[in-house]
């Protein structure tokens, strides 16, 4: 969808940078949360991200997800997927695209994800 009047502006990605993109409307919804409830570490997470979306210097913040989270089928390919922590509870889930130098966002939530309770 494009976007509209009164639509948050996304920064566009330097040279060598990672292109973010979101790969379903509940991840939208779940980042403009965290955005209200955390902006500055939700924009320490973007940085991070676009500049390096496998980056496991922030050991437990960043890191690949494993078992059946491990990757998603995008576009009839496997990528895998990443977790980065953005607050305690607040998470955001991506996959990283080497093809097209791009970021999936598949989950993003100011609440901690079931999924890896």
């Amino acid at each position: 969808a494009m976007a509209k009047r009164g639509d948050r502006v996304a920064p566009p990605p330097k040279a060598a940078e990672w292109h973010l993109v979101f790969g379903n409307s509940d991840a939208a919804h779940g980042w403009e949360e965290l955005v209200r409830q955390a902006p500055g570490p939700t924009r320490d997470a973007f940085d991070a991200i676009s500049k390096d979306p496998r980056d496991t210097a922030r050991l437990g913040r960043q890191h690949r997800l494993r078992g059946e989270l491990a990757s998603v089928r995008i576009a009839g390919e496997e990528l895998p997927q990443w977790q980065y922590e953005v607050t305690a509870g607040g998470r955001v889930w991506y996959c990283v695209d080497d093809m097209r130098k791009r970021v999936v966002l598949t989950y993003a939530s100011t609440k901690h994800p079931k999924a890896t309770e």
